[in-house]
């Protein structure tokens, strides 16, 4: 029985040293929750401008202007949508936990969720509120890597629970600031669903700190595509943020009211 005990013991042991050979699991949990944290900004409210371009092969591109108001310590976001003209006035609200969509047209908000598409673009909802990579997944991998000329760790990452767009992530995170660079969502049979690339960041003053938001992020659809000229070419949704501050707005802004009377101007 004692021989079994040390066996298993020594296999535990073993799998924690081939895991910290390149880095130590207490480092891989500190630069994931980094990560994390990168994301959220609870000192005061985000404003930002956001331009959405969607192209679909075969299909040519559509773009999407949105005022973002975000306001993470409340757990709120409001999406104004302000251009082309067929979608102005439409709009986005999270408050209590819900998410609801405005129509103008018909003055009707109608429920979604985290997991729907914005626009019918490949961007989920969920993609413009705080990540919870740190707290809704455990760390199953850590591995230092370079991807391009950046030092990263690729986290294999798993869902804790239900409550995630998607039960199986990697993560490419750069080791010195802890900024997600590349992102890959898995479904619970392991295909892959959605590639996300965020090649630069923005450094933004803000809540006595400098904030770190993305120029531009790359979402690619792994399902969604057609052949064109012999060669797969899937969806893909590029987000640009630009114009960001952090300053507290009213709280009307956060309410089903605002886009009412946004809607009418």
């Amino acid at each position: 029985m004692n021989k079994k005990i040390c066996f298993v013991f020594s296999l535990l042991i073993l799998g924690y040293v081939v895991f910290a050979q390149g880095i130590s699991l207490e480092e891989a949990g500190l630069l994931l929750e980094k990560a994390q944290k990168n994301t959220a900004f609870y000192e005061s409210d985000l404003i930002a401008h956001y331009t959405i371009v969607q192209e679909n092969p075969g299909s040519g591109k559509s773009m999407t202007d949105a005022d973002m108001y975000r306001r993470d310590r409340e757990k709120k976001w409001t999406a104004l949508i302000t251009g082309p003209s067929s979608e102005k006035g439409k709009g986005y609200l999270q408050f209590d936990g819900n998410i609801w969509f405005f129509d103008p047209t018909d003055k009707r908000f109608t429920f979604t969720s985290a997991k729907d598409k914005f626009q019918g673009t490949n961007a989920n909802n969920s993609d413009f509120m705080p990540q919870k990579y740190y707290s809704s997944y455990s760390i199953e991998s850590a591995t230092p890597v370079v991807l391009g000329k950046l030092n990263c760790v690729l986290f294999n990452l798993k869902a804790k629970g239900d409550d995630v767009d998607y039960p199986f992530l990697k993560l490419w995170v750069t080791r010195d600031d802890g900024l997600v660079r590349k992102k890959e969502d898995y479904s619970k049979s392991g295909q892959l669903l959605r590639t996300s690339l965020i090649p630069s960041y923005q450094i933004v003053e803000g809540n006595g700190r400098k904030n770190m938001l993305p120029v531009k992020m790359l979402i690619v659809d792994n399902l969604r595509g057609k052949k064109i000229d012999g060669k797969m070419q899937y969806e893909r949704t590029q987000i640009s943020i630009s114009n960001a501050v952090f300053k507290n707005e009213e709280n009307i802004v956060y309410s089903k009211p605002f886009l009412e009377m946004m809607s009418v101007k």
